[in-house]
This record gives structure tokens, C-alpha cells and sequence, in this order.
């Protein structure tokens, strides 16, 4: 017996095809009551690959945005100024420190230190008057100094120089002016100079502060002194490197203000130089 699967159309139990369902799977169409389709069809998968690609454009939104946040706030906008201020120094009282006062009260031989900041609150500086107290400076300048680079007053013996030492940034106190006879050393054949007790290093107050051991390579910034018709003492500027720590000595912290007053310090001396 020859069996015969194909089934006729007239068949019972066959169910004829709609051809408003071929479409790809994910795609959906309207179709009408009657069964025809309509227009307008819609494509699912790409309305979801569509919101996907919004959404994951929100979020690297979001997401640079908070970088851009956590970046401001790692790193702060920096400080300062855009230009060295004339600012007048006042004594130690809060009175306006002129040339008379500074050679009337300290000389090359006067022990403490005499500190100001400028032209930023974390700038300290040294004030010095190199001028002997028993009279004019002998021939090599053992006891003493006058007309050096930058002085004002009536001997140009009164300088200004950072107090943060220039190999790796140690601060007044540890570095310290030593006046001639602290210690038995005198580096360069100088007998007076400024020094710092961490390292070693020292500086030449008669010549603009520059290296006389190491490991420092670098002078101290020496801050530019005027004086006006009363003779009252302003600091004008810097010459030289920056300040140590400072990329631009006019950033790293906020300006002094219209005036800078002295204070007295304690020097930490120490006799440890460089072999």
C-alpha cells in the first residue's frame, strides 16, 4: 500500500497561512482587523539598540562630568599673585621700619633672627644690617660689610634674603644667619654668612646670597629694598631662583597684605659643614 502524506488544502486539520506574520522575529507590525498589514511598520531591535546607545551616552556624560569633578578637587586651583606688591616693613612693635631704626637696634654681629614674609604668607625672609657696630668694615671684610648688592641705608649694608633653604627647603630657624666667630669654620674665607643646620649648605649675605658649601646649587632669592622720603623700608620684588617648594614665587599661598611685620627668632646654629 502507497502511503500518501501530502495533505490537500482541503485537508481538516490544516491551518492556512497568514502572510501579515512574516516579518523578522523582533520586529513588530500593526495588522488590521482584517488582517492586512499597515503601514508604519516598527523595528523593535533597533528602537532597543537606539535606547541603549542614548543611555549609554547619559552615562559618559555622568560619568565625565564626576571625573571632572574629582579632578577639580584633587587639584585645587592654585594661589597667589600676578605681580610682586610694594609692600612697607614694620618693626618688630608694628611701627614703620626705616634704615635709622635697623642700624640704631641691629648690626653684623647681632644674634637673633629678624624675619618677614613676602611677597606670600609662607615666604619668610632674613633682614640683615652687615654693617659693623664698632665702625667702618676692615679691608677683608672679616668684621663686617657695606655697599653690597642690593643694600639700602646710609652704609648699603641692610639685605634681604629668603629664610627657606634652597637644597631642600628647610625653614628659619634650622637655617640661620651666623654672625662672624659662631662657628670656627669660614667657607669662601667668609667669617659671617647664613646657614642651614640641616645639610650643610651656606650662603654669601655679601654677595647676594650666593653658595659658598653645598649641597645647595642654587643662591637664596634676595628681596629687592627700597626707601622712600622718610625713610621707611618697602619690599618691592625678588631676584634670583624661586622660593624652594614654589614653582613661581608669586604662587603657593596668599599675599601678605599692604604691610609685613618683623619678628624675632631664636637661630638653631650648628657648625656642621660639608667636608
Amino acid at each position: 500500500m502507497h502511503a500518501n502524506f501530502d495533505c490537500p488544502s482541503s485537508c481538516p486539520f490544516t491551518i492556512g497561512r497568514d502572510s501579515a506574520l512574516d516579518f523578522p522575529v523582533g520586529q513588530v507590525r500593526r495588522v488590521a482587523a482584517g488582517g492586512a498589514a499597515t503601514p508604519g511598520d516598527v523595528d523593535e531591535t533597533k528602537r532597543n539598540v537606539l535606547k541603549l546607545a542614548a543611555v549609554a551616552g547619559l552615562l559618559a556624560i555622568g560619568a565625565g562630568g564626576a571625573v571632572g569633578g574629582a579632578i577639580q578637587y584633587l587639584q585645587p586651583p592654585s594661589v597667589g599673585l600676578s605681580a610682586y606688591p610694594k609692600v612697607q616693613l614694620l618693626d618688630i612693635d608694628g611701627s614703620p621700619l626705616t634704615t635709622t631704626k635697623v642700624e640704631s637696634e641691629y648690626n653684623v654681629e647681632t644674634e637673633s633672627l629678624y624675619l618677614f614674609n613676602y611677597p606670600l604668607q609662607n615666604e619668610p625672609n632674613f633682614l640683615l644690617n652687615l654693617y659693623p657696630a664698632s665702625g667702618t668694615p676692615n679691608p677683608d671684610n672679616t668684621n663686617g660689610a657695606q655697599n653690597v648688592p642690593g643694600g639700602v641705608g646710609t652704609y648699603k649694608s641692610i639685605v634681604a634674603f629668603s629664610a627657606i633653604c634652597q637644597h631642600l627647603g628647610c625653614p628659619a630657624p634650622a637655617i640661620a644667619y651666623y654672625p662672624p666667630g659662631t662657628c670656627s669654620q669660614t667657607p669662601g674665607g667668609r667669617t659671617f654668612y647664613i646657614h642651614c643646620s640641616c645639610h650643610g649648605s651656606t650662603y654669601d649675605p655679601q654677595n647676594s646670597a650666593s653658595n659658598l658649601t653645598g649641597p645647595a646649587v642654587l643662591p637664596l632669592p634676595q628681596v629687592v629694598l627700597v626707601t622712600d622720603d622718610s625713610d621707611i623700608i618697602y619690599a618691592t620684588s625678588l631676584n634670583g631662583p624661586p622660593v624652594n617648594g614654589h614653582l613661581n614665587s608669586l604662587q603657593g599661598d596668599y599675599g601678605v597684605g599692604a604691610t609685613s611685620q618683623l619678628v624675632r627668632e631664636t637661630p638653631v646654629q650648628s657648625c656642621n659643614f660639608p667636608a
